[in-house]
């Protein structure tokens, strides 16, 4: 047992609160100007609720889009429900915030990237030389580049 601060954690659990109060902030006022959200969560949380069709299209990873259209959006301490439209269909989504991967809010280039930790944190410094290899396999299925969304 290790005596030492979780920074990780504890940073984790700070910018989940920070994208708890601006879902709020969204639930009572709608988006301000030309704010948009990019969230990418993890399909296989126990909590994540979707579409079996999305799942199986998204077994792993999905990023959706807040930006335009979007309805019933209501948010909780752990995380959020909203609809969202899929081809013309309006598809109803539950998305902890613990499944929450990145936040991105690219008109005002504003993002948040959680860092996947294993279980075993036995050598906090083993972690830290691992993390480009952790990441290396989601890279693909993230917002690489936004550039193509800025004006």
């Amino acid at each position: 047992m290790s005596r030492t601060i979780d920074y990780g954690n504890l940073m984790h659990r700070a910018m989940r609160g920070l994208i708890l109060e601006v879902l709020r902030g969204v639930e009572r006022h709608g988006l301000p100007g030309d704010h948009h959200f990019f969230i990418t969560f993890d399909t296989r949380h126990p909590s994540a609720q979707l579409a079996d069709w999305l799942r199986e299209r998204y077994p792993e990873e999905m990023t959706v889009v807040m930006q335009h259209w979007y309805d019933a959006l209501s948010v909780n301490e752990d995380g959020f429900a909203i609809t969202l439209n899929f081809g013309d269909s309006p598809e109803p989504l539950y998305i902890p915030f613990d499944a929450i991967r990145t936040f991105v809010d690219p008109s005002v280039e504003f993002g948040l990237r959680f860092e996947t930790q294993d279980s075993d944190e036995d050598d906090d410094e083993e972690d830290m030389n691992n993390v480009s290899e952790a990441e290396e396999p989601r890279q693909e299925a993230e917002v690489v580049s936004l550039d193509k969304w800025r004006k």
